[in-house]
């Protein structure tokens, strides 16, 4: 487990942040999957430092919750009109049965305890006919991120971290929850430089560091540095976001 109320949580906002303008595509993203109708209710399900949350009750003009069990992580997200804050968990989400019409789960779901349970809850939050949209990564899916070439260990410990998509449609199923046919690929993330790329994942706030040798981080670190100052306007890849769409059945 990652301790986001220690080390994690005060670099999170330095490393994992993202502008306005990707807020803005991202909940543009969301919005094609779910009722078009406006307001719609909101869980943002791990929702962290509330990097999305303000964004999501722009988007969605309905009540927000942001629900996070770290109390640092939580300190940090931003107040906004029609946004409440609430500490809870996925396995026990502190709302009423059938409160919203949209959870979101953003690169939360293999911190989850036991993600039965959690796919129960967000089936017991969402209004029937309601939509959860799950961004996770998937073993059998894993995107050949390019830092991976200075850390050898990462890509098998990021695969690790992770379920098949199989194994998720079999989990939600037996949650009671329908996914869709296919995993959807999303572009949102913004283009950044070699130089933005390791100015941001030097604060080691990725998980994936948490589980690497210091031998290794020192080491690549090092390298990452080296070719960041040598080549700092380089355009890194943008890559794609997968995501499964779940709805509670009406």
């Amino acid at each position: 487990m990652v301790d986001y109320n220690g080390r994690m949580g005060s670099v999170y906002v330095a490393g994992r942040g993202i502008s306005a303008a990707e807020v803005v595509r991202w909940t543009k993203a969301f919005a094609e999957y779910v009722p078009q109708r406006r307001p719609l209710d909101v869980l943002d399900l791990g929702s962290g430092t509330g990097r999305l949350t303000p964004g999501l009750a722009a988007e969605f003009q309905g009540r927000v919750y942001g629900v996070e069990p770290s109390d640092r992580m939580r300190a940090e997200a931003p107040a906004a009109p029609g946004v409440t804050y609430l500490a809870g968990s996925a396995e026990a989400i502190p709302l009423p049965e059938a409160s919203v019409d949209v959870v979101l789960m953003f690169l939360t779901f293999h911190h989850w305890t036991d993600r039965l349970q959690g796919l129960r809850e967000v089936r017991r939050v969402l209004r029937p006919g309601g939509v959860a949209l799950l961004r996770t990564q998937f073993a059998d899916l894993m995107p050949d991120l390019f830092w991976y070439e200075y850390f050898p260990s990462a890509r098998a410990v990021d695969a690790g971290m992770y379920q098949s998509v199989a194994e998720v449609r079999e989990l939600a199923m037996a949650a009671g929850l329908a996914p869709g046919a296919d995993v959807v690929q999303l572009v949102a993330e913004e283009p950044r430089t070699l130089r933005e790329r390791y100015e941001r994942l030097r604060h080691r706030a990725l998980s994936t560091f948490e589980h690497l040798p210091a031998a290794e981080l020192d080491a690549g670190f090092a390298r990452f540095a080296a070719d960041a100052e040598g080549d700092p306007e380089r355009v890194m890849p943008v890559y794609s976001a997968s995501m499964l769409v779940l709805t509670r059945p009406s």
